[in-house]
């Protein structure tokens, strides 16, 4: 017999976008606000969210890029329909629409300005057992490898569109790798739980086709003593930016 999932109300963004999501499984929290707040987009551009989950990283970039055209793409039908009804709830119809599809399916030819994506991931490899059936989608990359998530971003990008991604920091090689055949330009801000602490996440964006070198940018440090650092919360609250440029 099936069961209705139990449903959390969160608030992203100092309290300005409305998040209904699972409590168990796979949630969106600081990973997405993050990514979110790494884009930049003008008026009038078509930017697509691959895995958009119940729509935290997709509604965060609406509520931030007023003007843009916003699709999520999510595989599963119930986390889809959680995404529209969150879409609803915070008043983003005509602006944000979710589709449901396997990205790994999609063809070429959707030409958008963007793509940005926060692949499942689980945080630690060296467990000895597998999440929960709740979060056996997280399981690292789920049943989509990275380099599959990266080649639909390519042929769903237009001519010198831009990607934009959040991962595990120990996954730059294989980001690195993945991003080899098609882009170029890549940018690279590492995220550190700490100033000395080794940095747990990377936000990485490139260009299709991209020649410029590679840019390593100073990290963005998410603690200090006992909260946030002042970077950090004002970019949580939706007060500041990542700067993904030189």
């Amino acid at each position: 017999m099936s069961t209705v999932a139990e449903i959390s109300e969160d608030r992203l963004l100092d309290g300005q976008v409305l998040l209904r999501q699972p409590v168990g499984g796979y949630r969106a929290g600081m990973d997405a606000v993050l990514l979110a707040a790494a884009l930049e987009a003008r008026p009038g551009e078509e930017l697509v969210e691959f895995g958009c989950g119940a729509g935290g990283a997709l509604l965060c970039a609406a509520w931030r890029l007023p003007g843009v055209r916003l699709t999520g793409y999510e595989k599963d039908p119930a986390a889809a329909d959680l995404a529209r009804e969150n879409i609803a709830a915070n008043a983003m119809d005509g602006t944000v629409e979710v589709e449901t599809a396997d990205i790994s399916r999609l063809g070429a030819g959707h030409g958008a300005d963007q793509v940005f994506f926060n692949p499942p991931f689980f945080d630690d490899p060296s467990a000895l057992r597998a999440p929960k059936d709740a979060k056996r989608e997280a399981w690292l990359t789920g049943d989509a490898p990275l380099g599959v998530w990266v080649q639909a971003a390519a042929r769903s990008l237009s001519a010198k569109g831009r990607l934009t991604l959040i991962h595990r920091a120990d996954r730059l090689g294989d980001i690195l790798h993945a991003l080899e055949r098609s882009f170029g330009s890549v940018v690279i801000k590492p995220v550190q739980p700490r100033a000395d602490r080794p940095a747990k996440r990377v936000i990485v964006a490139a260009r299709i086709g991209g020649r410029a070198p590679l840019v390593l940018l100073p990290p963005l440090v998410l603690h200090a003593g006992e909260g946030h650092s002042t970077e950090a919360d004002a970019i949580l609250r939706g007060r500041a930016v990542v700067e993904m440029s030189a």
